[in-house]
């Protein structure tokens, strides 16, 4: 009983601090803010994005409210046709400007160098800057309320997550867990008002930043060598002495991170490791967590065929309990809550087999994406 309880207790707080961040500290752009004045200088790297890159740009032409857009695009190294379909789309349009890639040097990753290369070949007028991935499709209004907002929160850097798109189970499955993480277990308010950099998250999809102080940290040259470059550039702002903000940006974007199965599972595998850091304390939060979340409803059943069930109905109200955060953080952050939190203690376990996975390879130094090795 006493085991039953105090996971009981732990999920019950952990819950209640989703609830608190879901409905008092999580940002809401608005969706359809007054126009803005400053030029904008919206950033877009690509590497074989072919297939999915035009609805991206439509969305991104189609901008309102930012009558000083523009938009940098850069072909990082793409052998798909990526270039061809940029120009096919934007045809002449005046504010789009299409780079040629250069290849990483040593000590940098593609990603963090696709966006140095954006930044410093951005128009020199633009006061904000906007990175977008190509899986991303913005709202008309988008990108003026997520400056709207950066200037607001008094912020160098903002991420507004996107409303992640979901449509197998394994996307159902393991998805969600980006925004629950760190609802459940980042303090936004702490986070925004500290300066440690430890206190932080972003999301890389959706990324806005004020200029200066994004050069001021050493933009993306600071974090070259970082399979998690959104997190350490967050970190790096801190660093430098700017703020950063966390908002949900469901109205303003979608994503849709991954087609399918083998895509989500090696995504996630190349960069968990990062995420988690060293095995033992990756050892540590994985056990906490499959305790917490995993295993309320194997000790329940356990408990009723054990005759036990006055703990098999407290074990019951720790899984519940851990469905109700996961329920929070989907309708806080516009994904489907019903019935997918009923698989939460699933979700965790794949979680942990992905994190284990993502130690094991790099530990083989096998660890690659997008043709690239990483880590």
């Amino acid at each position: 009983m006493t085991v039953a309880l105090v996971l009981l207790l732990g999920v019950t707080v952990l819950t209640a601090h989703t609830v608190v961040n879901a409905n008092r500290w999580l940002r809401r752009p608005t969706g359809r803010p007054e126009e803005i004045t400053e030029t904008v200088a919206v950033l877009l790297p690509l590497r074989d994005e072919a297939d999915r890159v035009a609805p991206c740009l439509r969305a991104l032409l189609a901008q309102r409210g930012v009558p000083g857009l523009r938009v940098v695009v850069l072909d990082d190294g793409s052998t798909d046709g990526t270039a061809e379909v940029v120009r096919a789309t934007v045809a002449d349009d005046p504010r789009v400007t299409l780079l040629t890639g250069m290849t990483p040097p040593p000590g940098w990753l593609g990603k963090p160098h696709a966006c140095w290369q954006l930044a410093t070949r951005a128009d020199e007028s633009a006061t904000a800057l906007v990175f977008v991935d190509a899986d991303v499709v913005l709202d008309p209004y988008a990108v003026a309320a997520a400056v709207t907002e950066l200037r607001a929160a008094g912020a160098t850097l903002l991420s507004p997550y996107p409303r992640i798109v979901v449509r197998t189970a394994a996307d159902r499955l393991v998805q969600p867990l980006l925004q629950w993480l760190w609802l459940t277990f980042l303090p936004l308010r702490a986070m925004e008002r500290s300066s440690r950099p430890s206190l932080a998250a972003a999301g890389g999809q959706f990324l806005v930043v004020d200029r200066a102080g994004y050069l001021r940290a050493g933009g993306h040259a600071a974090v070259a060598d970082r399979v998690l470059e959104d997190i350490e550039l967050a970190r790096a702002v801190k660093r430098a002495g700017g703020r950063i903000a966390l908002a949900d940006g469901s109205r303003l974007a979608s994503c849709r991170m991954y087609e399918d199965w083998p895509q989500l599972r090696d995504g996630y595998t190349k960069s968990l490791w990062a995420s988690f850091g060293h095995p033992t304390g990756a050892a540590v939060v994985l056990a906490l967590l499959l305790a917490l979340y995993t295993a309320p409803p194997l000790v329940a059943v356990a408990a009723l065929v054990a005759g036990a069930p006055m703990v098999a109905g407290v074990a019951l109200g720790a899984y519940l309990m851990g469905v109700a955060g996961r329920v929070v953080s989907a309708r806080a952050t516009g994904g489907r809550a019903w019935p997918d939190a009923l698989g939460h203690p699933v979700s965790v376990a794949v979680l942990g087999w992905l994190t284990l996975r993502s130690y094991h390879l790099r530990k083989r130094r096998r660890l690659s994406w997008r043709g690239r090795p990483v880590g």
